[in-house]
């Protein structure tokens, strides 16, 4: 079955429309990339200020793959990057053992 990575970014209050706003017009590459399966970002609705950015991918090879070649250079890019909105991130990483879809 598939595996679920998990980006936890602790985004700071005033920093939280910049997240989203560099979200919604990335580039857009993991979309192609052989074997995603699935993306979601998720903001906090109460109590804490992390982020969850959701991903699901085919196997780990897949995932690593997206890793060192579209996110590194995507993330490499010019040195005029702008500051990161999030003042940490940690990695969860899961094995899909069961799943459920609404019933038709």
């Amino acid at each position: 079955m598939s595996i679920v990575k998990i980006n936890v970014l602790n985004v700071p209050a005033e920093q939280r429309e910049v997240l989203e706003k560099r979200f919604a017009s990335r580039a857009g590459t993991v979309e192609s990339s052989d074997g995603f399966e699935w993306f979601e970002l998720l903001r906090p609705v109460e109590g804490t200020d992390d982020y969850l950015v959701y991903t699901r991918w085919r196997d780990e090879a897949a995932f690593q793959a997206w890793m060192e070649g579209p996110m590194k250079a995507a993330h490499q890019g010019a040195g005029d990057r702008p500051k990161p909105a999030a003042s940490g991130s940690t990695v969860w990483s899961f094995e899909v053992v069961q799943q459920a879809a609404p019933k038709a």
